[in-house]
């Protein structure tokens, strides 16, 4: 599984580590109401290119000497983009739960060096913000593979193996070698996806003993982003939620553009 690259170093000055655990679960932001309406993707997009945000951008591209921080001019390209994780409920067996449900809206921002990131969008209760950063364009990259693959499908993220699919119907296809491994290069069906990930996951869901041991859904790994103390659980700078379960090395947006850097965790919320 590939990482995606943090600015941990560049930025530890102003970096706030998130110790989030699966009790602080419902503490992430998510978009309310969850669909990604044209009035939601407006406000996502007004919200990534928000002049706040585009200074904290050309400090995150500036974070490895690539481009200085007035020289990266990062930009805003398309419009935001829905992002899907595996739905909880779905590994819990409701009936009629959809595989993968809204976790964020991305929108994609380019510096002027070429360098890519995703900035998450979510609806907090102080109206929409960018709540993220995180370094490639794995989001729309996926979408885009989803939309040729499985036209139609709905392309979605297990986070616990990092792995990214598209269902449709019965079909859930692989739309990366971490899927292809865990379902095999044709896929599987919904039911055989269900059956999977029920086995892997049911019993660390949020409320499980396991979860209630402070095991955050049995999936917090250690690594050297692990390692630091952080502000405390579940907030960033200025009691700014963060999302619980973002890729690693991602980087999120607290009060005023400080950056925060986010605990590597993969858990399934509430």
């Amino acid at each position: 599984m590939t990482l995606r690259a943090s600015a941990a170093a560049a930025l530890a000055a102003a970096a706030v580590v998130v110790l989030a655990t699966g009790g602080q679960a419902a503490a992430a932001p998510v978009p309310q109401p969850q669909t990604a309406t044209a009035e939601n993707r407006a406000a996502a997009h007004e919200a990534a290119a928000a002049p706040d945000t585009l200074a904290t951008l050309s400090r995150f591209f500036a974070r490895e000497g690539k481009v200085s921080v007035a020289a990266a001019q990062p930009r805003i390209e398309g419009e935001a983009t829905p992002v899907s994780y595996l739905s909880p409920d779905f590994v819990a067996g409701k009936a009629g739960a959809p595989v993968a449900r809204l976790e964020f809206l991305a929108s994609a921002a380019v510096s002027s060096d070429g360098q890519k990131a995703a900035l998450w969008t979510a609806k907090t209760g102080a109206g929409w913000q960018v709540v993220n950063i995180a370094t490639g364009d794995d989001e729309f990259r996926y979408a885009r593979l989803g939309a040729e693959k499985l036209p139609g499908g709905t392309v979605f993220r297990e986070p616990q193996i990092d792995a990214w699919y598209v269902a449709r119907g019965d079909r859930v296809l692989p739309l990366d070698e971490d899927a292809a491994r865990a379902v095999g290069d044709r896929g599987t069906t919904l039911a055989g996806y269900r059956a999977r990930v029920t086995g892997l996951y049911r019993d660390k869901l949020p409320g499980s003993a396991y979860a209630e041991g402070g095991r955050a859904g049995g999936f917090a790994e250690d690594s050297a982003e692990d390692s630091a103390e952080g502000s405390g659980p579940g907030a960033g700078a200025g009691g700014v939620p963060v999302a619980v379960g973002a890729g690693a090395g991602a980087l999120a947006l607290g009060a005023g553009g400080a950056v925060v850097l986010l605990r590597r965790r993969r858990t399934l919320r509430a």
